[in-house]
């Protein structure tokens, strides 16, 4: 597939302070490289990537669990609503390259088993640490540059 890489970011639909912001900078970053962000279209890590990807310029595209697109945070450039709930996860994970998971409860461990059940490339930044079957980041760079490493998109 030629053209811009998308990358997921996942993460919790509540997240402030710093969670936010490290979920902002992911974003941010990920656009910074000509990168699509996608994510679930609501609040939290959702917000805050869509955010940073659309203050750098980018585009940040939200995937809704619900039948309305005026349900989704402001920062989109694009909402798509889908009518499906939490089953939308499969949908936001399906649409990257690669997935990166900021924080995260069980929605997020939920989007990166099925990451890795369809083969997505998973990078968790402090969130759900999960053996050899995820890469771990300590920095929002440091997870960026490992998801586009993944992807062989350096």
């Amino acid at each position: 597939m030629s053209g811009a890489p998308y990358i997921s970011v996942v993460g919790s639909g509540r997240a402030s302070g710093e969670l936010y912001e490290l979920a902002r900078e992911v974003g941010r970053l990920v656009a910074g490289r000509g990168a699509v962000v996608v994510c679930g279209g609501l609040g939290g890590v959702m917000e805050a990537a869509a955010r940073g990807a659309r203050e750098a310029g980018g585009v940040a595209i939200g995937v809704l669990p619900g039948e309305d697109r005026r349900g989704a945070n402001r920062y989109l450039t694009y909402a798509v609503a889908t009518g499906a709930g939490q089953a939308r996860n499969l949908a936001v994970v399906c649409s990257g390259d690669a997935v990166i998971a900021v924080g995260g409860e069980y929605g997020t461990l939920s989007e990166i088993g099925l990451a890795r059940k369809v083969g997505r490339p998973v990078v968790v930044l402090r969130g759900w640490e999960l053996g050899p079957h995820v890469a771990v980041a300590a920095t929002p760079r440091e997870a960026v540059e490992r998801a586009f490493g993944m992807i062989g998109a350096l």
